[in-house]
């Protein structure tokens, strides 16, 4: 797909991997619908891409709202003929080990990391499907193929998602839709807490600037891939985790201690917003 002519709907538009997506498309000619839960942010972002000379329309919403699902998904029907692309960008994480989780940080990651864009999928189909050609981006995580201590239920919601796009792509390989998973490794967001940013530096995890997943996006639409994972040797981690899990469960198993110490112990945080 050439980005002059894609009609983007992006959820999680004011998070820092949204923001630069949102400002790397802009820059490419692609006419964006921004969503996300804070207006004033949205509103901000729009203003800056519309002084570049973007195409920006904008709706405030959250996701886990079916209210609010209805209305976007209208809007992306009738927004300029319609979107051809949706990237489903928006996410929660939760630091902290699994047993420190309570019933509603676990019910709002699963509402706002799996059911939303599956609801929200289903809401957009039939304006995809009026379109010649169209793509649905899902963005996943290191964590939705390597399932790692201290993000169970993180892990639980990508590794669905995952499972999601991959049906969802076979149930519609006949026809002008596509479906992609874009998986990146740690990344530099307002997301990651002071405790996430203590355990990667403590890990030495690579951790790559928004800008890094903006540029995957962009290739993506151009020429869509089932899907694409950014990071080495992550992408080894993950094949070997798919071959001999055991290993990785040995070698995750050493590192436990330092994981505890940094996640365990302390009043979890948790970071409800835009990816």
């Amino acid at each position: 797909m050439k980005l002059e002519q894609v009609r983007v709907l992006l959820t999680g538009a004011t998070g820092g991997i949204g923001e630069a997506i949102a400002e790397r498309l802009a820059g490419e000619g692609a006419a964006l619908l921004l969503t996300g839960r804070r207006a004033s942010e949205l509103e901000r972002l729009a203003r800056v891409l519309r002084e570049r000379g973007a195409q920006v329309a904008i709706m405030p919403a959250d996701l886990t709202h079916a209210a609010d699902r209805d209305a976007l998904a209208a809007l992306a029907g009738e927004w300029q003929g319609g979107v051809n692309v949706v990237i489903h960008n928006a996410g929660r994480n939760v630091s902290g080990l699994f047993e420190s989780l309570d019933d509603c940080q676990i019910d709002d990651i699963v509402a706002t990391n799996i059911s939303a864009p599956i609801q929200l999928t289903r809401a957009v189909l039939p304006a995809l499907q009026q379109q010649r050609e169209a793509l649905l981006l899902f963005m996943g995580s290191g964590f939705g193929t390597l399932g790692y201590p201290g993000f169970a239920a993180y892990s639980a919601t990508k590794f669905a998602l995952r499972g999601f796009a991959e049906a969802l792509r076979r149930e519609y390989a006949d026809t002008g839709l596509r479906v992609a998973l874009l998986s990146p490794r740690a990344v530099d967001t307002g997301l990651n807490d002071s405790r996430i940013r203590a355990l990667q530096t403590a890990m030495n995890m690579k951790v790559d600037p928004p800008a890094r997943i903006a540029e995957a996006v962009t290739t993506m639409i151009r020429s869509p891939r089932a899907e694409r994972s950014i990071g080495w040797p992550e992408r080894f981690f993950a094949r070997v985790n798919r071959m001999a899990p055991g290993v990785v469960d040995g070698a995750l198993r050493k590192q436990l201690p330092i994981i505890r110490s940094r996640l365990a112990y302390l009043p979890t945080e948790s970071v409800r917003g835009d990816s």
